[in-house]
């Protein structure tokens, strides 16, 4: 499996994060509205994310519900038919929520800075550190924390969990 250091955090101010990203960034900003369905998984998370011209991904992922950096392992499969997907799915699995969001991406070096405007929760900022196959969660936690310092993103501002757990109310670890 593919592997990233994530880490998530509620946004004071977007409008001054997206500045202070563009000025890191060595490209964007893309912006891509998405709407991701998460299905019940008993080991991780399985969503199956929507982009508005009815293509998609399914990406399975467990990582640890913990503040801070954390270590992410995730299957990609692009999807061209997301809406019977979707039907199977959700009759094989039921539905665990629906998370829809506004994305604006930023990428400086192998690191991808997403804003995030969250339809019912709000503003919130992600770090994900792509980690090289003989790479190291310790230095991908570096990277991450070193821009955590650079966009001032304070540990008080940190998220445990994914943003289906947040609109859903399931604060449960899932690993």
């Amino acid at each position: 499996m593919a592997r990233n250091i994530e880490i998530k955090a509620k946004a004071k101010d977007l409008e001054r994060l997206a500045k202070r990203a563009a000025d890191l960034a060595d490209s964007g900003p893309e912006i891509v509205r998405q709407e991701d369905t998460f299905f019940r998984c008993p080991d991780g998370r399985l969503k199956l994310r929507a982009f508005p011209d009815g293509t998609g991904q399914l990406i399975y992922y467990r990582r640890p519900d913990a503040a801070g950096a954390k270590t992410s392992e995730y299957v990609v499969v692009p999807a061209a038919n997301v809406g019977r997907l979707g039907q199977a799915l959700s009759a094989a699995l039921g539905v665990q929520g629906l998370v829809r969001k506004t994305r604006t991406v930023y990428f400086v070096g192998h690191t991808r800075i997403h804003l995030d405007d969250v339809d019912g929760l709000g503003e919130f900022i992600e770090l994900e550190v792509v980690l090289g196959p003989n790479e190291s969660p310790e230095a991908g936690a570096a990277v991450a924390e070193r821009l955590m310092n650079e966009l001032e993103i304070e540990p008080g501002d940190l998220i445990e969990c994914s943003y289906v757990d947040l609109l859903t109310g399931d604060l449960e670890e899932q690993t």
